[in-house]
């Protein structure tokens, strides 16, 4: 059963391995669109990722576009000159009309491009995001409805120009609800809360491939509780400090320094579980240091997303937990699907099979030194990766 579970945790690190490459240029972005409805005219300007629209990526399934059936597709587009890739846009704009993207009380409203900006001399390791007016004539109303077509990942609303305006997210084939032209549907404290909860945890499960591998080399440490509940609330306190002040604008460390050095950190871990065989002195110590490192990670995603302002205490309170809640999953399952192998190996053990007759710790042991190994060796490839490429 050891041998098993030794031969499983080889093949995830090879298919991690794999699909690993650079993370910064086809990583999904949210698409942000600003809401306005004035003078008898309807405006969406968009920041969108248009290489992703244009090659056909589902971004409600893919998390990389490397991922996708269209990467090499997406990566033509992304060679594009910027012009070249602004004449595509308008293609889109039949299939949104016909959805409705934009309706007022029921009534589709079409949209047409008015201006788009694609941005020139973006790093190649990075997303580029276009900026994208589209405008409609707007009939009298009370409320505009916002939907977003199926494949189109997340599109996040901010209605402008009103007093309590809407802000919201609207997911790949879903629609907004009735927001109120004349503004006042602001979200109340609990909704930005309850909100930001699951941008949180999807954050961790299942696109934080980087954190999830640094929580289990918290979690692979050893098997008792004490050494797990030191080493996460370390890692809890430092990134809720940093990421508090990544958001606020306080503190901005560019994502070529901080993406290398959270690789680098997963990199530590893993190499102190082989040698150590408990929680040394240090150790929570060197955690909140990189906890500090993961933060600015999250805050990352956060102004990715933005937060509401006049909710940004509860909206930021929902993410953190969303993500505590998301590395609290990680580590139970890790539990589990040790636990169910000791309990396979006792129930072979009944069989007759004695050489797989084991206990919780020993097979804890050499799943740890095992899947530390293979966490840090996708760990220093992800330092040279972010480093050199």
């Amino acid at each position: 059963m050891i041998r098993l579970s030794l031969w499983l945790l080889t093949k995830l690190a090879l298919v991690l391995l794999l699909s690993s490459g650079p993370l910064r240029a086809h990583e999904i972005v949210p698409t942000i669109a600003d809401l306005t409805v004035a003078d008898g005219r309807a405006e969406l300007a968009l920041q969108i990722n248009l290489e992703a629209f244009l090659a056909g990526v589902d971004l409600d399934t893919v998390e990389d576009t490397n991922d996708a059936p269209q990467a090499n597709e997406y990566d033509t587009l992304r060679a594009l000159p910027a012009a070249d890739l602004a004449a595509r846009a308008p293609d889109l704009l039949a299939t949104w009309n016909a959805l409705p993207v934009l309706s007022i009380d029921g009534t589709p409203l079409e949209l047409q491009s008015v201006s788009i900006t694609v941005p020139e001399g973006v790093d190649p390791e990075l997303p580029r995001v276009a900026e994208w007016v589209l405008q409609a004539a707007a009939p009298t109303g009370g409320a505009v409805t916002v939907a977003w077509p199926q494949a189109g990942g997340d599109m996040v609303v901010r209605q402008q120009g009103v007093d309590a305006p809407f802000t919201g997210l609207v997911r790949g084939g879903t629609s907004s609800p009735a927001i109120m032209l004349q503004g006042g549907d602001r979200a109340t404290a609990w909704q930005s809360f309850v909100s930001y909860i699951p941008v949180g945890f999807d954050h961790i499960l299942p696109k934080g491939l980087d954190h999830i591998l640094f929580v289990l080399g918290l979690f692979f440490l050893s098997t008792r509780l004490t050494p797990l509940i030191w080493q996460v609330s370390a890692f809890t306190l430092a990134h809720t400090v940093t990421l508090a002040l990544g958001a606020m604008g306080l503190v901005n460390v560019p994502g070529s320094i901080v993406e290398p050095l959270i690789a680098a950190s997963i990199v530590y871990v893993a190499v102190e579980n082989i040698f150590a065989r408990g929680l040394t002195k240090w150790r929570p110590a060197v955690i909140f240091g990189f906890g500090l490192l993961h933060g600015l990670g999250f805050a990352s995603v956060l102004g990715d997303f933005g937060l509401p302002e006049d909710q940004f205490v509860p909206a930021l309170i929902g993410f953190n937990i969303g993500v505590e809640v998301g590395q609290l999953t990680v580590i139970a399952l890790a539990f589990i699907l040790i636990w169910l192998a000791v309990l396979a190996a006792r129930r072979a053990s009944l069989d007759g099979d004695e050489e797989l007759v084991t206990e919780y710790p020993v097979m804890f042991r050499a799943v740890s030194v095992t899947g530390s190994l293979l966490i840090a060796i996708i760990g220093i490839y992800w330092v040279i990766e972010r480093t050199l490429l």
